[in-house]
């Protein structure tokens, strides 16, 4: 997976700079000093084991099978048998494997997938450009925050990041001595378990489930365990508001077509998206427009002196969102910051306020902004501030004294700020939960030194996720997730989530909500595979979305298939159910389906038309970078940027689905 590239005319994309040690006002804070504090779990990345010496054909593990077979469903297949060791008697005598290096990175082997792979049949073979990173998912609806209608949530954003380190595997334990029929034994064994991985094609790996890791920082694997107490249920569950309509078959409500871009200017981020149920609000070029839900006709529109930065993925119960924009259009000589905070109404389009903060005398540039209660917060690499979302008033902002800054904040049912500590080349984050109301700190966790950017993907439960020393290695943000008791501050679990395997993506460099490919709800992680050979004839990509427990870190056992040429997507949570959208093949439309968070038995809410006119125009909708938003059997997706670019065709910022 590789990050789309970024818009040139935009400041604040990429790693930040280093600011001057800034400082944020909010009361009641924890003593800081202008030395980090060391965590008190501290995570370090492992080196890898050394190869094994040569062995003798008939001993040592055996070969890797090979992974592009036909897959089935299935996990925990049987490890493969150890070498043996032999008694004084046998000859000639096998050097032993080469120990493990200490320290090395033990990462728990994978499902089995192989290396990522291109982006599906028939799907676009070029990123998104000018947008860094992956965009969170869909906007909150009108309502409660994360709750549609007052319920449940409307395109929750895929979870909130936080820094993580590889996972351990536990090492195979030798046998004792054993004579040449217990050697033919284990052969044999070998071959059975050879063919049985081969044949199921997808092998569901565990890091072990000795209890020595438990409680501890390094206690999460990717094991095959099913639920909490392995039944693979996930418990009781309660169903959300969304109910599999009589015809699932869909149709093209409207589409608004791409804003043109300024003179002189590539790219414009277009950031912004929600729903209620009356209107569908997006951000434009310099203007926010609602339109009616069902029939896409202009209701109202913001406009504002440049274009939008960022927007929160959240909205208070009466139907509130705020969001970041430049004081003026960008130039070529004069590319503008994000200095400008306002709160608007989506149900009327009603700028209610709009303010700055200031470092000494400098306005501050903001990177990301979150609505939690009535509170919008805003952070940067000057650090954060915060306004009541109905009178603009200001809660807090950076002061001279702070050692430490907060970097950006998650929203909607808690509030979580991602401070940094410490100089650059001792980097410390502290993941607070603090009252929105004041800045309170209420808990905090300190990650390990070292870990430089995190996400929140989650605020209640509280889960980050991390590129621990870069070891993603495929441009995701996310080699780990961190499960965090709220009210304690204490480490739950960590989950190793390789990126040769996941295909989750958090930015947390600076748009700390925005990740995509997940979703968090009834104490689970629920996250997509990477792509891997499908079943079907010729040349098809499939994936899965898998469960972990967010008390023990360990797989659920549960998994739900995209099926032949589709793709899977978690969007959010309904109750304890995943909504999920699948991306399709070339020659079908899209799906929206309903997972059941005990079962895992999947319901179709809706499947768009099969036209390949609809087809180009959802095809450009990644769902990687794209603001996708599904409730009550309407979809919509839209793009995060407006480009001079163009392929030839006519081009869309947004298109909208609806059944019945």
């Amino acid at each position: 997976m590789t990050q789309p590239p970024q818009p040139p005319d935009q400041p604040g994309f990429g790693p930040p700079p280093e600011p001057e040690p800034p400082r944020l006002e909010k009361p009641s804070q924890p003593e800081q000093s202008s030395q980090p504090e060391q965590p008190s779990q501290p995570e370090q990345p492992q080196q890898a084991p050394a190869a094994p010496q040569a062995q003798p054909p008939g001993f040592g593990p055996p070969p890797e099978p090979d992974l592009s077979k036909t897959p089935e469903p299935g996990y925990g297949y049987p490890q493969a048998p150890q070498p043996p060791q032999q008694s004084p008697q046998a000859a000639p005598q096998t050097p032993p494997p080469a120990a493990p290096v200490p320290g090395g990175p033990q990462t728990p082997p994978g499902y089995g997938y192989p290396q990522q792979p291109p982006a599906g049949y028939g799907y676009p073979g070029q990123p998104q450009p000018g947008q860094p990173g992956a965009y969170g998912q869909p906007q909150q609806p009108y309502g409660q925050p994360q709750q549609p209608y007052g319920q449940q949530p409307y395109g929750q954003p895929y979870g909130y990041p936080h820094p993580t380190v590889p996972m351990q595997p536990h090492p195979g334990q030798p046998g004792g001595g054993r004579k040449g029929n217990a050697t033919l034994a284990i052969i044999v064994a070998a071959v059975v378990a050879i063919a049985l991985i081969i044949g199921a094609g997808v092998w569901y790996s565990s890091a072990g489930g000795d209890d020595e890791k438990k409680n501890t920082a390094n206690s999460g694997d990717s094991g095959g365990t099913k639920g909490a107490e392995g039944d693979g249920s996930g418990g009781a569950t309660t169903g959300g508001d969304e109910k599999a309509p009589a015809d699932p078959s869909a149709k093209v409500l409207f589409q608004v077509p791409a804003p043109k871009v300024p003179k002189d200017t590539t790219t414009i981020v277009t950031s912004g998206s929600w729903m209620t149920d009356k209107v569908y609000a997006k951000s434009g070029v310099a203007e926010v427009v609602g339109y009616d839900a069902a029939k896409g006709s202009e209701l109202w529109t913001l406009d504002l002196p440049g274009p939008v930065c960022e927007a929160s993925d959240h909205v208070t119960e009466d139907g509130r969102t705020a969001i970041i924009y430049k004081p003026k259009m960008p130039t070529k000589t004069d590319p503008q910051s994000c200095t400008q905070v306002a709160a608007f109404d989506l149900a009327t389009g009603e700028k209610l306020w709009s303010e700055t903060a200031r470092t000494g005398t400098q306005e501050i540039s903001f990177n990301n902004v979150t609505v939690s209660g009535n509170t919008v917060a805003a952070g940067s690499t000057s650090g954060g501030a915060a306004w009541d979302i109905t009178s603009g008033k200001a809660l807090w902002a950076p002061k001279t004294s702070d050692a430490c800054y907060d970097s950006g904040y998650g929203g909607g049912p808690k509030m979580v700020a991602v401070r940094k500590c410490g100089s650059y080349e001792q980097r410390q984050l502290h993941i607070q939960t603090i009252d929105p109301k004041d800045g309170k700190v209420l808990s905090e966790y300190k990650m390990a030194e070292g870990i430089e950017y995190a996400a929140v993907v989650s605020t209640d439960p509280l889960v980050v996720a991390a590129d621990v020393g870069d070891s993603a290695g495929d441009g995701s943000g996310i080699s780990d997730f961190f499960s965090i008791d709220n009210k304690s501050g204490e480490l739950r679990t960590r989950i190793s989530a390789p990126g040769e395997e996941f295909a989750a993506r958090c930015d947390g460099i600076s748009r700390i909500e925005h990740c995509s490919g997940l979703a968090v709800g009834k104490d689970r992680l629920y996250i997509a595979t990477e792509e891997h050979e499908g079943t079907g004839d010729g040349y098809s990509r499939t994936n899965e979305v898998v469960a972990f427990d967010l008390s023990t870190g360990k797989q659920t056992g549960q998994r739900a298939d995209a099926g032949d040429g589709y793709t899977i997507v978690p969007l959010r949570m309904d109750g304890d159910n995943v909504i999920a959208y699948k991306r399709p093949p070339y020659d079908k439309g899209g799906q929206v389906v309903s997972i059941d968070g005990g079962s895992f038995k999947e319901t179709r809410l809706m499947e768009n038309p099969a036209e390949k006119s609809v087809r180009d125009v959802e095809a450009r909708m990644l769902p990687q970078h794209a603001e996708i938003l599904y409730a009550q059997g309407r979809l919509y997706m839209s793009d995060v940027y407006a480009s001079e670019l163009s392929s030839g065709d006519k081009e869309y910022l947004a298109i909208a689905f609806g059944t019945g």
